[in-house]
């Protein structure tokens, strides 16, 4: 494999300052076996022609260590590192200037303290570039193990062709953060210019698998040494175009839901302990629904002995500035490496943080990050987390949808009734959102389960028929939804009674707070 970066350390060099003292031995020196930049730029040309260079590199960067670079602009506001790079370059033209042709030479120097007193390293090769000044980012690249928690990690300019990342910077033009593979893999971005596409592209080749998701927008690189599927390190690379005519139309934004009044506890008849309380907002502004014809409810077919299911499909995030007076400062939780649903731990695979301005964020090992709505993530191989926006006719009540890659689905007897809501057994193993550790207060401290939000004690009825379940409102404050079998919106709920009930089709969805159960056969 050809050496993309040309990476050397000069040692025992008395003044890091002095360009000369970099550049050459003074005199002949015939007998120093120290290297010297000049020697080092002589030995690797850019190009040849058998034994004689042809073109030489003329962009390099030099590492001072960090003590002295802090030194520098601290006494002279940085005046030393200019001088040092104008005199390299200076003595870079006089000395190679019949190998450069048209090629600017550009000298960038900076700190690391990594480097000790009186060491220099310097990096030039075929994925070294330095921008000219004013030059404009083409590309950005980022990194992802999860697709939930993106890096970033590097620029690409219109000028630079070839930037190699891997796992070490003084190997590559970048180092990756959590390098997934082996040292001496390398990612190669290749630019043709603004009106190409970059081309990645992996070393060595037999080692890895590397695939473009044209939906998600990234590319997937896999390790090939796996014997067990879906444990192959991987790692996600998103380039992403800077230049304004390259960037896809804005979203329109739509214009903001009307003043609310502030949520408070809803009072009962009775009294009753704070675990019961409901938070409910003061307004409830009415949706348009469709009613369903009476011929179904009077057409349903009943069949006691039947035994169907309910599932927990997808979790929806209410809009927790509708109950900031309730002192909810945020809800939590994860996604478990088996798929389940529960509080959000340091092992959860992926996670979902709200918080009480109604941003969306998502949780990894990696860190937390705002993502935009809607979106999708992939925390490993196999596993696919869409997050939907709310319909608008529940966009004032919800921020988004999170659908499972595992619903949890529970048996129910048909023929019968039964009810679902915070104060009823039947179905609250669904309920997942209520563990202690979901909620948060506004001083970030766990403030109960997350369910006092948005669902009633007794938040609908419901009973399994042949051709669907027959819906029934059982508190006059629960917003409730009707959504398809893709969770597209059909109805809001508004009138269920037991003599005419609201019948949901086998396989469509119900919202009730945070809870979207599908019903099925």
């Amino acid at each position: 494999m050809p050496v993309y970066v040309q990476h050397e350390t000069l040692n025992r060099v008395s003044d890091v300052f002095n360009a000369e003292a970099l550049w050459q031995a003074p005199g002949l020196a015939l007998l120093n076996r120290r290297p010297f930049l000049r020697d080092l730029l002589e030995r690797a040309p850019r190009e040849q022609r058998g034994r004689a260079a042809t073109r030489c590199f003329s962009h390099v960067t030099l590492v001072l260590p960090q003590e002295e670079v802090d030194d520098d602009r601290h006494l002279t506001r940085g005046a030393r590192i200019r001088d040092l790079a104008q005199t390299l370059q200076a003595l870079h033209q006089k000395d190679f200037g019949d190998l450069l042709g048209l090629d600017d030479v550009r000298y960038h120097v900076l700190g690391s303290e990594a480097l000790e007193a009186g060491q220099v390293e310097v990096k030039f090769g075929h994925a070294v570039y330095l921008p000219a000044p004013g030059e404009q980012v083409l590309h950005t690249v980022s990194v992802s193990r999860d697709s939930a928690i993106w890096q970033p990690v590097c620029p690409v300019y219109p000028n630079q062709r070839l930037t190699v990342l891997g796992a070490d910077a003084a190997q590559a033009t970048h180092a990756v953060p959590g390098w997934p593979f082996a040292q001496d893999a390398n990612i190669l971005l290749i630019n043709d210019g603004p009106d190409a596409p970059v081309e990645v592209q992996v070393r060595p080749k037999d080692a890895f698998e590397c695939s473009f998701d044209a939906a998600s927008g990234y590319y997937t690189i896999r390790a090939r040494s796996s014997e067990l599927p879906g444990t192959a390190p991987r790692l996600l690379l998103k380039v992403t175009p800077s230049q304004p005519a390259a960037r896809a139309a804005p979203r329109p934004v739509s214009a903001p839901p009307a003043p609310r009044a502030p949520a408070v506890w809803k009072s009962r008849t009775r009294p009753l302990d704070d675990a019961e309380l409901t938070a409910v907002p003061v307004m409830h502004r009415a949706s348009a629904a469709a009613e369903p014809a009476a011929s179904l409810a009077q057409d349903a077919t009943y069949a006691p002995v039947m035994r169907q299911r309910v599932s927990l499909a997808a979790l929806a995030l209410p809009r927790l500035s509708r109950y900031r007076d309730t002192g909810a400062g945020g809800i939590e939780f994860g996604l478990t490496r088996e798929l389940a649903i529960g509080p959000l731990t340091p092992d959860s695979l992926l996670g979902f943080a709200l918080d009480a301005s109604d941003a969306v964020h998502a949780v990894t090992s990696d860190g937390r990050q705002r993502i935009a709505v809607p979106n999708r993530f992939a925390p490993r191989d196999g596993v696919d987390v869409r997050v939907l926006a709310p319909a608008a006719q529940m966009a004032e009540r919800y921020s988004a949808i999170v659908c499972l890659p595992q619903p949890h689905s529970l048996p129910v007897l048909g023929g019968t009734r039964h009810l679902f809501g915070r104060a009823a057994p039947m179905l609250s193993t669904l309920r997942v959102l209520d563990a202690a550790t979901c909620l948060r207060g506004a001083d970030g401290a766990d403030a109960g389960g997350a369910d006092r939000l948005g669902l009633s004690r007794t938040a609908f009825g419901f009973e399994a028929t042949a051709d669907g379940y027959r819906i029934t409102r059982e508190s006059p404050t629960q917003a409730l939804y009707h959504l398809d079998e893709r969770l597209g919106f059909v109805a809001t709920i508004e009138s269920a009674t037991a003599g005419a009930p609201y019948i949901v089709p086998l396989g469509h969805h119900i919202v009730a707070g945070h809870y979207v159960l599908r019903v099925e056969a």
